[in-house]
């Protein structure tokens, strides 16, 4: 009886780092796809401002309004064609982009250290 009771803490403490790098893998998921979230918004919203005849700097400010978890001085923004050339009917794609940083330091190795997230949202101007 008490070599079962042995045995169980030895199996345990075999499994419980596996477990827990795959709970840290899974939370760090999270944070990257709710990063990669904000920035599918915030490019959406940015086509959304200039569709709407808005000027590039409103809306690198909407998409500075947008990303409140992401530090928007790392998101680049670029737009397919010039804005101030736009006429009615024309398309225009916003494209972002932000390197993503792991938090933990158990994946930089397998990437480098980031992962560059990239968004794009294309709308018609109005």
């Amino acid at each position: 009886m008490k070599s079962s009771k042995g045995q169980s803490l030895v199996e345990f403490a075999l499994v419980m780092p596996l477990l827990m790098l795959i709970l840290i893998g899974i939370i760090e998921f999270g944070f990257m796809f709710s990063g990669y979230l904000t920035l599918t918004n915030a490019s959406r919203e940015a086509a959304r401002v200039i569709s709407l005849g808005g000027t590039y700097n409103e809306a690198e400010a909407r998409i500075e309004d947008v990303v409140g978890i992401l530090n928007s001085e790392d998101v680049i923004f670029h737009t397919s064609v010039d804005v101030s050339t736009l006429d009615r009917g024309d398309s225009i794609t916003v494209t972002l982009s932000y390197p993503y940083h792991f938090l933990t330091p158990f994946l930089t190795p397998l990437f480098g250290g980031e992962l560059k997230l990239e968004s794009s949202a294309t709308l018609r101007v109005e």
